[in-house]
């Protein structure tokens, strides 16, 4: 069986200049009103896009929840130093429905218009210089710790101890004392006197 052999084909007709369709250049890359959707709809969803985003900000933003003031405040100078240590007896008032956690305490001062400020001094060193300073030990109440918990709906009163590198005097003429506790999941709660 052999196959028999095929025709050569024929080349394709010449296009003559009337079936030639007309080419224009600037419809090649088109225009804005050609490729881009009406300006009504595009309206509509930047309206739609900036209402979500501003209904989703205010209802998720972060609260304060609890609350807190400065009680009291008691100084004695360190002897043989030049610097003060304070007893900032606070009061904190969990206000959320779940329990707060202390993550940290700063204390802070304004002294002769220059800011001061420090960590806390740690519950197991504060123990041994309340009993060292007897002026810290009468106003002293229950420390105030890293870690410590917060009962929804509780409040709690501590004391929180501060060095200040100032003299004694300088410290009593203070425009401010500021004590800021900062919990896991909240704002930090920030108390001045």
């Amino acid at each position: 069986m052999s196959n028999p052999p095929l025709a050569p084909s024929s080349p394709p007709p010449a296009p003559t200049p009337e079936s030639q369709e007309k080419f224009d250049i600037g419809e090649e890359y088109g225009t804005a009103k050609k490729n881009l959707p009406p300006a009504g709809i595009v309206a509509i969803c930047v309206v739609v896009v900036i209402a979500i985003v501003a209904v989703y900000s205010l209802t998720n933003r972060v609260k304060q929840h609890s609350t807190g003031t400065i009680d009291d405040v008691v100084t004695t100078a360190v002897p043989g130093q030049n610097m003060v240590m304070v007893a900032i007896n606070v009061s904190l008032q969990n206000n959320e429905k779940k329990p707060l956690w202390i993550k940290s305490i700063q204390v802070g001062a304004e002294v002769n218009g220059e800011k001061l400020s420090d960590d806390a001094i740690p519950a197991v060193d504060a123990k041994r210089y309340i009993e060292t300073l007897p002026d810290l030990k009468t106003h002293a109440l229950q420390l105030l710790a890293p870690e410590m918990q917060i009962n929804p709906g509780e409040k709690i009163a501590g004391t929180v101890l501060g060095t200040f590198s100032v003299g004694a005097d300088a410290f009593a003429a203070r425009k401010s004392v500021t004590v800021s506790v900062n919990p896991y999941d909240e704002l930090p709660i920030v108390m001045t006197k």
